[in-house]
């Protein structure tokens, strides 16, 4: 397992983003906590993920290029408008999907949690150009990962690289359903 700065991203940004596109599983930085991703087009690389965490069905999110993106592969509501103005922030917003990602990603939803953090990672994901998928970098019901100090040893080995800027003290990002006739906040 490779870890990275910030820095080592931005020197080695081309090879980062054509791992990433090629299929690597990666830990992340958000503006909340570290997320486990890849690329949220490809079905083997989420069932890789879904297997590093154990988590068969759950639906995972992803972090989009751009809220042009989220307009162009999601059904947007008046209201989803709103908060997609509010973003980048600690948002996910379920939104119908416009089926556009693996379908792994949400198995049997017609839905999907999309997130741009406030944080520098956000521009990287637009770079690639394509969504990153992004879930706790944790063993499902486990804690999520704050510092490499609680990375679970069980993934350590199944990661191709982590990203890496110290201990975060966020909480994960709150969930905003926007799927129905009223706004449904969960927050975390």
């Amino acid at each position: 397992m490779k870890i990275l700065t910030k820095d080592e991203v931005e020197v080695n940004k081309q090879v980062i983003l054509e791992v990433a596109k090629n299929g690597a599983v990666f830990i992340h930085p958000t503006d909340t906590i570290y997320g486990l991703g890849c690329n949220a087009l490809r079905e083997d690389c989420v069932e890789e993920v879904r297997r590093i965490k154990e988590r068969p069905d759950t639906p995972f999110s992803v972090i989009a290029p751009s809220k042009q993106w989220i307009k162009e592969n999601c059904v947007v509501s008046h209201e989803a408008e709103k908060w997609i103005k509010k973003l980048p922030g600690p948002y996910t917003l379920i939104l119908k999907s416009k089926n556009t990602v693996a379908k792994n990603i949400a198995p049997g939803l017609d839905s999907l949690g999309v997130r741009i953090p406030e944080h520098w990672f956000s521009k990287v994901v637009e770079e690639l150009g394509f969504p990153v998928v992004t879930t706790s970098a944790n063993k499902s019901g486990g804690d999520f990962m704050t510092s490499l100090d609680n990375l679970d040893d069980g993934i350590k080995p199944k990661v191709e690289f982590v990203i890496y800027e110290g201990e975060k003290h966020g909480r994960p990002s709150n969930i905003i359903d926007l799927t129905g006739q009223e706004v449904k906040v969960k927050e975390r």
